[in-house]
């Protein structure tokens, strides 16, 4: 496999017409080794438009989806990120490229050493891993942007309290078969703006709250 075709492809084939513009972000991505980040076995797909599967039946997002949210939070270079979520370290690598600072969880311990290595192996030296469970608590302080990779059947509201006045959250909420990717702002009174982007279906964040059942 041409490696360095296969990602300008991906860039130009995928993430572009997924409507990702922001340079920057085509940029990251267009240099960062998502091969690297890849399980053993699917080297071949690392630039392909397909769910690539991790261990614990988990999966990283697809490029296009990536770029989209990168796009949406808008990293800035003094930014302290949070993401939740941290997979094979892919999407943890970009937005330490763009940001001042990541914090990055999961509630698997294998992803998150082996995540480390592979960040320490391509160059990331400002992302901070930590295992833990999300749905029952966070890291300390607030934060400029938080990026969460999976879904959230119910909105989790303490995701929103963890930003700083101006901050960002990404979340992506709802049922399959449809998801509604959100960008949601802290304003300067503490309300929310949320924009709706786009729509997609990923994995829902282990333990999340599921909604009430219906009852007739």
């Amino acid at each position: 496999m041409n490696t360095e075709f296969a990602r300008r492809q991906m860039v130009g084939q995928q993430i572009r017409t997924f409507e990702v513009s922001d340079a920057s972000v085509l940029e990251v991505l267009g240099e960062l080794p998502r091969e690297e980040f890849v399980p053993a076995g699917f080297r071949q797909l690392a630039f392909a438009d397909v769910k690539i599967p991790l261990s614990h039946g988990q999966f990283m997002m697809t490029p296009n989806v990536e770029g989209r949210l990168l796009q949406m939070l808008a990293p800035r270079k003094d930014d302290d990120v949070l993401e939740i979520g941290t997979g094979s370290g892919f999407l943890c690598a970009c937005l330490a490229r763009l940001a001042r600072t990541v914090t990055s969880v999961d509630i698997f311990p294998d992803f998150t050493r082996e995540a480390a290595v592979t960040l320490k192996s391509v160059g990331i030296e400002n992302a901070t891993l930590a295992t833990m469970d999300a749905t029952k608590a966070l890291p300390p302080g607030t934060f400029d942007a938080i990026a969460v990779t999976a879904s959230c059947p119910v909105f989790d509201a303490r995701f929103f309290d963890a930003l700083k006045s101006g901050g960002r959250l990404f979340v992506i909420v709802g049922s399959p078969p449809v998801m509604d990717a959100r960008l949601i702002t802290r304003e300067s009174d503490g309300s929310q703006r949320v924009t709706s982007d786009f729509e997609t279906n990923v994995l829902p964040l282990i333990n999340a709250a599921a909604p009430p059942a219906f009852r007739f």
